[in-house]
C-alpha cells in the first residue's frame, strides 16, 4: 500500500509540483489551499506525512501545527513545514511546535523529496527490541514508540521520543549537538543547534519533575547533553 501524504498549500503552481513528483514517485496525495479545513484533512484522510506551509488563508500554519500536536489521533503524525519565511525566529518556533523538518521557498523538489522519504523512513521503522527500558520512575517501550513517568503516558512528539531514545541508549554518554542533529533529523543544519535545546527543554518539561534541576538530562557546558545513568 502506498503512503498518503498530505499538502496544505495555497499557491496552486506549487502545489501541483510537489503532487507530480511526490505521486511519480509513489505516494498518494491529498490537499487542500485552505487552512481552515487543514485539520479535517489529516482526520479524515490520516496520512504518514503533512506537507503544511505557513501563509495560509484562514489559519496559520503555525497554529495549525499547534493544533495538530493537541489532538488525539493525529499528535504524532510527521509534519515537514514549507514556507516562503526564512528567519530564525520562525525555524525555532516551527521545531518548538512540533515541525519534524522545514524547508524554505524556493526550494528543490529534489530536497523535497529526499527529505519526504528521510522522515517517513524514521516515522515508519520498525523497532525489533520488545525490550522496555527503566530508569527511576521512566518507562520507554521501544516497540510502542511510547514513554511513561510514574505510570502516565508522557505526549511526546516524534522528534522528542527519537531525542530521548538516542539519549537513553548512550546513557552515560556526552553527545553532543552536531550529533544529536545529524542523527534524529538527518540533516547537517549549519548554525542550528538551537534546535536541540529547544527539544531538550521540551523533554525536560515533560519527563523531569523540576526542569531547572533536571535529574536525567544533563547539559555538558559547551559540548552537548548527558542522559545520566
Amino acid at each position: 500500500m502506498s503512503c498518503k501524504i498530505a499538502v496544505v498549500e495555497d499557491e496552486k503552481n506549487i502545489f501541483e509540483l510537489i503532487k507530480f513528483n511526490l505521486e511519480k514517485n509513489g505516494y498518494v496525495v491529498s490537499g487542500t489551499n485552505d487552512g481552515a479545513d487543514a485539520i479535517d484533512l489529516v482526520k479524515t484522510t490520516n496520512p504518514a506525512l503533512v506537507i503544511l506551509d505557513l501563509m495560509l488563508p484562514n489559519k496559520d500554519g503555525l497554529n495549525i501545527l499547534k493544533e495538530m500536536r493537541e489532538t488525539e489521533g493525529i499528535s504524532k503524525t510527521p509534519v515537514i513545514v514549507l514556507t516562503a519565511r526564512d528567519t530564525e525566529f520562525d525555524k525555532v518556533l516551527g521545531f518548538e511546535i512540533g515541525a519534524d523538518d522545514y524547508l524554505t521557498k524556493p526550494f528543490s523538489i529534489k530536497e523535497l523529496v529526499a527529505r519526504v522519504k528521510a522522515v517517513l523512513r524514521r516515522s515508519l521503522e520498525v523497532v525489533h527490541d520488545e525490550d522496555i527500558i527503566k530508569i527511576d520512575n521512566i518507562e520507554m517501550h521501544q516497540e510502542a514508540f511510547k514513554v511513561f513517568k510514574s505510570g502516565e503516558l508522557v505526549n511526546l512528539t516524534l522528534k522528542e521520543y527519537e531525542l530521548l531514545a538516542l539519549l537513553i541508549k548512550n546513557r552515560g554518554k556526552v553527545l553532543n549537538r552536531n550529533y544529536l542533529l545529524d542523527t534524529v533529523w538527518g540533516y547537517d543544519y549549519i548554525g542550528e543547534t538551537r534546535t536541540v535545546d529547544v527539544h531538550i527543554r521540551h523533554l525536560r518539561q515533560k519527563i523531569e519533575d523540576d526542569d531547572n534541576n533536571p535529574k536525567f538530562i544533563e547539559t555538558v557546558r559547551g559540548v552537548g547533553y548527558r542522559f545520566k545513568e
